[in-house]
């Protein structure tokens, strides 16, 4: 394999987007593009997992850590300029990218080596993906892990749904529909981190990791910390999210009488329609089924299927492109999205496209 160190990276040849270097027994992916927010591309992709293959076979790397440079966040998702060129010119480049990207995923999450996590800063979308399916997955009183999928006309994917749909009660189904970015002690809440370390400890736990394991090594670093919200909403998060439609939902938490349920019932209002019903169904299909593998290959049958959504392209184009907030969703109302309209998501993609895991 070769990796990019932090010597070569002054290299103008070298591609310095992801850097890889063995520090002690642990392999560190560094990722670096702090100016994009670490968002992923599709060569970082192929690159990270070529190094986590390298080094699940060398003895001398014992755990594997990655990080985001800079001091916004780990990741803030995939590209999603590219992803909204792509589907406007018609193309299948988008396809290529998430098949590599949902491999990686599955890899991170079944890694035979301690796969270590700093969720520092903003981690979204594909952020998630390459964080929260590890074994070791640390936040900060900085961190700000969201799915924000259903803004931009899409539906939470890189495994996401299989994270939200595990969450206690129904605040998968809260964080999926409403984007809802939380905090360190809400992480944890919902399964989605394992350990708080202060944001101001974090180089001295990196550099204990180069000389001993992360199970010995947390301990020393771990603190509490500062209380979430979601625990205190819970009563109306698990009443109102349990209605069969997100029409309902809705209804729900605008009866409840709660400024914050309001609220939310107002976000939702302002996404996608079809990818708020979508994201609904992907959700609780995702926590029927038995294996990540599984949910990822459904959610690679709904993003390829939201490649020919004009909801993809005006959310982008509304969030990222143009930056006018206003998107004119296509249906524009929840209650014109049919039944057909959401299961056409979940078609098969025919036997040559499907996403295959063992």
């Amino acid at each position: 394999m070769k990796t990019v160190s932090e010597t070569d990276a002054h290299d103008p040849s070298a591609d310095d987007t992801v850097l890889f270097r063995v520090e002690g027994r642990t392999g560190v992916v560094t990722l670096n593009r702090p100016r994009a927010l670490n968002a992923l591309t599709h060569p970082m992709v192929l690159r990270i997992a070529e190094a986590l293959d390298a080094w699940a076979d060398d003895p001398a790397v014992e755990q594997v850590l990655i990080r985001g440079s800079g001091e916004r966040g780990l990741c803030a998702g995939g590209d999603i300029r590219a992803i909204h060129d792509d589907a406007k010119a018609g193309n299948a480049a988008s396809a290529g990218f998430w098949r590599d990207e949902y491999r990686l995923n599955a890899r991170i999450a079944r890694y035979a080596k301690p796969y270590v996590a700093l969720m520092d800063g903003i981690v979204m979308g594909g952020g998630v993906g390459v964080s929260s399916h590890g074994s070791v997955r640390v936040v900060t009183e900085r961190s700000r892990v969201a799915m924000p999928e259903t803004g931009i006309g899409f539906v939470p994917d890189v495994g996401g749904t299989w994270l939200l749909g595990r969450a206690p009660g129904r605040l998968g189904t809260h964080l999926a529909l409403t984007g809802t970015a939380v905090g360190a002690a809400d992480a944890l809440l919902c399964g989605l981190a394992d350990h708080f370390v202060p944001a101001e400890r974090l180089p001295e736990l990196t550099a204990a990791l180069a000389g001993a394991p992360a199970r010995e090594v947390l301990p020393r670093y771990a603190a509490t910390p500062a209380p979430g919200v979601l625990a205190g909403r819970r009563s109306w998060i698990d009443h109102c999210y349990a209605a069969d439609t997100v029409e309902e939902i809705v209804e729900r938490l605008l009866g409840q009488g709660e400024p914050e349920a309001k609220e939310a019932a107002e976000t939702i209002l302002a996404k996608s329609p079809t990818a708020l019903k979508t994201t609904l169904a992907a959700v609780r299909r995702a926590a029927a089924l038995g294996t990540l593998e599984q949910a990822l290959a459904q959610e690679f049958r709904v993003s390829c299927n939201a490649l020919t959504s004009p909801d993809l392209v005006e959310g982008i184009r509304a969030q990222v492109v143009d930056k006018d907030r206003a998107p004119r969703w296509s249906p524009a109302t929840l209650a014109e999205v049919t039944g057909a309209d959401v299961e056409r998501f979940f078609a098969p993609l025919g036997e040559d496209r499907e996403l295959y895991l063992p």
